[in-house]
């Protein structure tokens, strides 16, 4: 684990870097958590094979407890065969001993195999502690990661947005406004009088027309009588309709 404590203080210090200089350590940090992980998985097969070792120890418990059974049963029959005549006393006595002997052997065995589960039981629950320990960390430094990420994300993206701000409230910016609102006040200017030509055609051939349309509406009596009274009011028209015929 001393490799787990030399990450630690590592990943530590990348934390705790300023946010506008964080990329580089985030990266490593990152890299740190892999590194961690790759630990974690490997702590986990450790412990999944202490655990198999507990298991099977304890599996040669229960068969060796029962082959002390055996022997234990076979002395004792033996015995009763010696009591009952079946076999010489010193000859089974002699056998019954044996077998009394192996089930001392599969007891002391079994008290080795006892010893050996504790370890192995303690053993596997030290690391199961170490590896919750572990797992905890890695879960709070990806969320610590994914903080500053997303910290550094919204620092550029501020920064970018003040230096395009100030660039634009510069001189050539303000400048370049200035000439585009001058362009369109030009063109604005230009297509306004444009209509007002336009208006100004149509006034006038509808006054065309409208004199042409009145003079044709007229009869000759009309027009007769309109003479007559241009005549009083101005003598001279006559002379003056006369010079322009000849």
């Amino acid at each position: 684990m001393k490799l787990f404590q030399q990450l630690f203080k590592v990943i530590q210090s990348f934390l705790h870097a300023f946010v506008n200089k964080i990329q580089d350590p985030i990266l490593m940090a990152e890299q740190a958590i892999r590194d961690l992980k790759k630990d974690y998985d490997a702590s986990m097969r450790n412990l999944a094979e202490i655990k198999s070792l507990s298991i099977d120890t304890k599996n040669k418990v229960v068969s060796q407890t029962e082959v002390a059974k055996d022997y234990e049963r076979k002395a004792l029959t033996l015995l009763q065969k010696a009591q009952n005549g079946e076999l010489e006393q010193a000859n089974a006595d002699r056998l019954a001993s044996e077998a009394l002997k192996k089930k001392q052997a599969a007891i002391e065995t079994i008290k080795k195999y006892t010893l050996d589960i504790r370890n192995y039981d303690a053993m596997a629950e030290k690391l199961e502690s170490k590896i919750a320990n572990l797992k905890e960390q890695i879960t709070n430094w990806e969320n610590e990661v994914s903080t500053l990420k997303a910290r550094h994300k919204v620092a550029i993206t501020s920064q970018k947005i003040t230096k395009q701000m100030v660039s634009m409230s510069g001189n050539n910016a303000q400048a370049l406004l200035e000439n585009m609102k001058e362009r369109v006040n030009k063109e604005e200017a230009l297509a306004q009088a444009y209509d007002e030509m336009t208006t100004i055609e149509t006034d006038i051939d509808k006054e065309i027309n409208d004199a042409i349309g009145a003079n044709g509406n007229y009869s000759d009596e009309v027009q007769q009588s309109l003479l007559e009274l241009k005549k009083q009011i101005q003598p001279t028209y006559l002379i003056e309709e006369k010079n322009k015929n000849v």
